[in-house]
C-alpha cells in the first residue's frame, strides 16, 4: 500500500529525472535545440497543454473525468495498523527502476533520432501528476483522511479503488 499523494509524487520524480538524464545525453550529443526545430517543440508544448488540461479536468467535478469523485468513492481501510507502511517508504522508493526506464528509453531514443525536444517529453506527465497530488492533498486536508492505493488481501476491491484511513492512528481500547 502506498499513499495516493506519494504515488503521484514518485511519478513526478521519475519523469523529471528521466527528462534530466535524456536531455543531458541528447543535448550533449546533438546540441541544444534551436528554436527553428518547430516539430519537436510544438509536440512538446501540445503534450504539456493536454496534460495540464487533463490535470485541471481531474480537479473538477465532471462525471467520469473527476479525480475528486474518485476520492469520494474511497472505502475505509479495515485494519490500518496491519497494512500501512512505515515513514521511510517514500524516501527509499522515490524512483522505481522499471518505471524510470519506461520514461527514459523512449524519450532518449526519440531525442537522439528525431528531435532533441523529445528528451523533455516525460515532463508533461509530471505536470499532470503534480496537479493530481495537489488535488489529493487538498481533499485529504478538507476531509481529515489519508488516501491509500494498493491491494490488501483482507479487503478485495475493484480495480482502481482507493482506501482511506484516519490521519491519527487508532488507539487500542482497554
Amino acid at each position: 500500500m502506498v499513499r495516493y499523494i506519494h504515488h503521484q509524487l514518485m511519478g513526478v520524480t521519475m519523469a523529471v529525472c528521466a527528462s534530466a538524464v535524456s536531455a543531458a545525453v541528447a543535448f550533449g550529443v546533438r546540441g541544444i535545440p534551436a528554436t527553428e526545430d518547430s516539430h519537436g517543440r510544438w509536440v512538446f508544448l501540445f503534450l504539456l497543454g493536454a496534460c495540464a488540461l487533463g490535470g485541471l479536468l481531474g480537479a473538477s467535478r465532471i462525471p467520469h473525468i473527476s479525480e475528486v469523485r474518485t476520492f469520494e468513492t474511497a472505502v475505509p481501510l479495515n485494519d490500518p495498523e496491519a497494512v500501512l507502511p512505515g515513514d521511510d517508504t517514500v524516501r527509499h522508493h522515490l524512483v522505481d527502476r522499471s518505471s524510470f526506464l519506461l520514461f527514459l528509453v523512449p524519450s532518449l531514443i526519440a531525442a537522439l533520432f528525431w528531435s532533441p525536444w523529445a528528451a523533455l517529453y516525460p515532463l508533461p506527465l509530471s505536470a499532470e501528476w503534480l496537479v493530481r497530488a495537489c488535488v489529493a492533498a487538498r481533499w485529504e486536508r478538507r476531509h481529515g483522511l489519508l488516501l491509500w492505493g494498493g491491494a490488501v488481501k483482507e479487503q478485495p476491491l475493484g480495480k482502481g479503488q482507493l482506501l482511506y484511513s484516519s490521519v491519527r492512528p487508532v488507539s487500542p481500547t482497554r
